[in-house]
């Protein structure tokens, strides 16, 4: 009995201690913090857009920050993790894009109206970021289009991808790196829409 008992203090001893040295790891999150768009110029115009939700693959709506090791092989920070929908803060980028090019009346979230003139659909292709080819880089990719409601028709569309290197080799690093290529990503996915609906009315 008294072995059992020495054995079994020495097991919870060993058991607390272990307890003891074990930390409990919270996650860290991030977010795109994306600057704001320009003020738009003062014009009469009378056009309206509506902007559906980006879409994405369904690894990059996971949450945890994504990672390549290699072009084939997706890794996930298990401790790092998006505090918001990266497609959501992408939407609200392109929203205030496309009121600041004065371009547009109204520019508005999907709702299924039929009185607006055009509907802009995009898609969030890479978030992530590059561990392989030298160095620690992040891609940012998308690719979008505008209908006009009335007809169906494509009237613009255009798709970029774009790779910006990280030189401050961390998470917070690698966000703020992926926060300026979405942000010049953006801008280049833009920048051809006002000549294209210009030519188009």
């Amino acid at each position: 009995m008294k072995r059992f008992l020495i054995t079994l203090a020495f097991v919870l001893a060993l058991i607390f201690t272990l307890a003891g040295c074990s930390r409990i790891r919270y996650p860290s999150y991030y977010t795109l913090n994306l600057p704001p768009a320009p003020d738009p110029p003062a014009q009469e115009i009378r056009t309206s857009i509506e902007v559906r939700e980006f879409q994405s693959p369904a690894y990059l709506r996971q949450g945890p920050i994504v990672y390549r090791s290699t072009p084939e092989q997706i890794g996930f920070y298990e401790y790092h993790r998006w505090a918001a929908d990266p497609r959501k803060t992408v939407t609200s980028a392109v929203i205030d894009h496309l009121r600041a090019s004065g371009q547009f009346s109204t520019v508005s979230t999907y709702g299924g109206r039929t009185d607006v003139e055009y509907l802009f659909s995009g898609q969030l292709e890479k978030l992530e970021e590059l561990d392989y080819e030298g160095g620690v880089k992040v891609e940012v990719a998308m690719s979008a289009q505008i209908t006009r409601v009335s007809t169906g028709t494509t009237v613009w569309s255009n798709t970029v991808s774009e790779v910006g290197n990280v030189s401050q080799r961390n998470i917070p690093g690698v966000v703020a790196q992926m926060n300026q290529t979405m942000d010049l990503a953006i801008n280049k996915l833009l920048a051809t829409a006002s000549a294209q609906l210009a030519s188009n009315k």
